[in-house]
């Protein structure tokens, strides 16, 4: 065993056992650029963004005691659906989540390349990075890619976290947006929307949002918040009763992140969907 672990040790370069960087992305960027989001893109013949699929809209909002983000589940690419199904939301760590809007492919290598380097910083440092920490990560990481978003093929993320050192737990939920250059935006409002329904979805959220909402009305706002979204955005898909096809959505809470189960998503969209018929039959 020994003999087979010096062996090894020796045929990996000596960055391999080095930790005077946490950043795990440094370690790619010096040892295997390729593997970076957009490493194999720059210099390619891709046609146009626009063959490309997209990811569409997405909506966070806090509540009392946390904080929630949800997206549609519809990537275009030009005028045509490339996915129904796409899954646009990711939880990071135990207390942050991210969905993306924008180039969907480059998008989710960026956010499970930033699930690695939440993982990887904790691995080397003995600690978590801070939530502050954690959405400065993210937007050095979204600079990184200036370059191809000036191309056309840009990434828009949406962070949500949870901060466990907040001085009011009931008020611990924290939402950042970003733009294509890394800047960091701390939305102080409670709530927020990107990508190409965001107009919509923004303003039926200023009707439905209260921040003393639990996290049952705080889902429920969300989801009408998307079904607006849809019913004025071709891009983005509204729920699919016909092939059970809803939004994802992820809370934050002292608890940690988790997903909202797939049947209480599915109770809320029908019931969203339900009440629009019944309004619409009211107004004929």
């Amino acid at each position: 065993m020994e003999h087979n672990s010096g062996h090894l040790g020796s045929a990996l370069p000596a960055a391999y056992f080095s930790s005077a960087s946490s950043s795990f992305a440094d370690f790619l960027r010096a040892q295997a650029p390729e593997l970076l989001p957009g490493g194999n893109v720059a210099g390619s013949s891709v046609r146009s963004a626009a063959d490309l699929p997209h990811g569409t809209t997405i909506v966070a909002s806090t509540f009392a005691g946390g904080v929630l983000i949800a997206g549609d589940r519809r990537a275009t690419a030009g005028n045509q659906i490339a996915s129904r199904d796409m899954d646009k939301v990711r939880i990071t760590d135990g207390y942050s989540a991210v969905a993306i809007a924008g180039t969907a492919g480059l998008a989710l290598e960026l956010v499970r390349l930033y699930e690695v380097e939440l993982a990887h910083y904790e691995k080397i440092e003995g600690v978590p990075l801070s939530l502050d920490g954690k959405t400065n990560k993210l937007g050095t990481m979204v600079k990184a890619n200036l370059e191809i978003a000036m191309a056309g093929l840009a990434v828009v993320p949406l962070f949500v976290g949870y901060d466990t050192e907040a001085t009011d737990p009931k008020r611990a939920g924290r939402i950042v947006s970003y733009d294509v250059t890394g800047g960091r935006y701390e939305e102080n409002g409670g709530f927020h929307a990107i990508g190409s329904g965001s107009l919509f979805a923004k303003s039926a959220l200023k009707k439905l949002y209260d921040p003393d909402a639990d996290v049952d009305a705080a889902v429920r706002a969300a989801v009408e918040s998307l079904y607006d979204a849809a019913d004025d955005d071709t891009a983005t898909g509204g729920p699919d009763l016909v092939r059970r096809i809803f939004p994802t959505v992820v809370t934050i809470t002292e608890r940690g992140a988790e997903f909202v189960s797939a049947s209480q998503i599915a109770a809320v969209s029908e019931a969203v969907v339900n009440g629009r018929a019944e309004h619409a039959d009211r107004q004929g």
